[in-house]
């Protein structure tokens, strides 16, 4: 064992704020409230259902991860956030229709009480919201950045709250590249005084949470901490950050696939992906601006999995395609479908088909539950910048410079749980065994 590193134990209440009150927030604030409740299972939640194994095989040891790492507990979460609607939780998870009327009865009470602050917002990065009727006053960006680190203060005095965490759950943003005004910190506090256009309404909170002292994660494939300028903000404040795009649906799926492939040393000659969705996530989506930044999220995952430089004769010649089809009669239920034409011995061709039917909110929401945890957990280690660690919740999972990032849900399961075990001072699991048979 290793001398464990300090962590600092939790106390008081733990403020949630979620940019975007949309279904995944929503969801994600009626599960926790139900779970306190005692009428459902925080199903789906690493850090409320996981295990963790320490020490040898044969010692017996896997303790629940929130019994062995000082996690806030479910009831000590406040919750609060932003959005472009001004419909309270209960209102706004009615109308995403993830949920049926009687769960959302349940902690209809609860979820009366959030109701959101006004939303830095823009048609410019999200075209297709229409009648938003709860955004801030088109001042400067830096008068922006100014109310929403005054909205965090005031809430967590309204709400008795020790610490923040910030987990966004907006829309996706239209596509956009680095470009001057994000490669530092001085560029980028410039172009918030001038209301630079390539500074994005993402990037506006995440550079006030840093500002506040607050940890960010990213659940969309916006450009938002993954820029010079916040990664230096990040370091300076000493506050985490992670990100981006959760990974669930149809990208869960081909992080358990490919791996199982390539372990095998399976070729893969083309990978076709179509998405069907319509909740507002789709509807937003619909634009090519939008569904541009989603796609590069998408389509990253499989070459770094598959790693074709070193296996050419496997994967060289991959064709990957993914469509996002919005279909408003779906709904929440989003069905992801995969073809992969694959070979094995000898070049002989065969088929893997998957049809995945899936409701994205739910399994998105334990996603922003583990996170916000994980990200309050970090801060109190002690922890700032990239938490690489948390890849194993993210489709684009960001990374220092000059790494690639880690995309096989194994091993980045590994790589979460061998942390937890150096901070708390346990031995890192290798898989090794040979002392079993020595």
């Amino acid at each position: 064992m290793t001398k464990p590193i300090e962590i600092i134990p939790h106390t008081g209440k733990l403020g949630v704020l979620t940019p975007g009150m949309g279904a995944v927030s929503t969801t994600l604030y009626a599960g926790v409230f139900a779970a306190r409740k005692g009428i459902a299972e925080p199903i789906g939640s690493l850090t409320q259902t996981g295990r963790i194994r320490l020490g040898k095989r044969t010692e017996g040891r896997s303790p629940l991860i929130r019994q062995f790492v000082p996690l806030a507990p479910l009831d000590d979460i406040v919750f609060g956030g932003w959005d472009p609607y001004s419909d309270d939780a209960y209102t706004a998870a009615m109308k995403a229709g993830v949920l049926r009327p009687e769960h959302l009865e349940a902690v209809g009470d609860e979820l009366r009480m959030i109701k959101p602050m006004k939303a830095v917002f823009s048609h410019r990065w999200v075209s297709r919201l229409e009648d938003t009727d709860n955004v801030m006053d088109n001042g400067s960006m830096m008068s922006q950045v100014e109310a929403l680190i005054e909205d965090m203060e005031q809430f967590k005095v309204e709400h008795g709250c020790d610490r923040l965490v910030i987990v966004w759950c907006g829309s996706t943003e239209a596509y956009e590249e680095p470009s001057e005004v994000h490669m530092t910190l001085a560029s980028f506090e410039e172009g918030l005084r001038n209301n630079h256009a390539h500074i994005t309404p993402s990037q506006i909170y995440a550079y006030a949470a840093l500002l506040a002292g607050v940890p960010f994660a990213n659940g969309s494939p916006n450009l938002t901490v993954d820029i010079p300028a916040m990664t230096e903000l990040a370091a300076r404040q000493g506050v985490p950050i992670a990100g981006k795009d959760y990974k669930t649906g149809q990208t869960l799926i081909k992080t358990i696939i490919a791996p199982g492939l390539k372990a095998r040393m399976l070729g893969i000659r083309g990978w076709y992906s179509t998405n069907i969705l319509g909740n507002r996530d789709g509807e937003v989506l619909d634009d090519p601006e939008n569904f541009r930044s989603k796609e590069v999220s998408k389509l990253g995952v499989l070459e770094q999995i598959l790693q074709p430089e070193l296996y050419p004769q496997l994967y060289g010649d991959l064709y990957h395609l993914v469509r996002i089809n919005y279909y408003p009669p779906r709904g929440d239920d989003k069905e992801g479908w995969d073809n992969i034409d694959i070979f094995g011995w000898l070049g002989y061709p065969m088929q893997i088909k998957i049809d995945f039917l899936c409701k994205d909110s739910i399994l998105a929401a334990p996603l922003v539950l583990d996170l916000a945890l994980f990200m309050d957990l970090a801060q109190r280690a002690g922890q700032k910048g990239i938490q690489e660690w948390l890849s194993f919740y993210f489709k684009s999972p960001q990374t220092g410079p000059g790494l690639y990032p880690e995309n096989d849900l194994f091993i980045q399961l590994k790589k979460l749980k061998n942390t937890l075990r150096h901070w708390m001072g346990e031995e890192l699991i290798t898989h090794l065994g040979a002392e079993y048979y020595e």
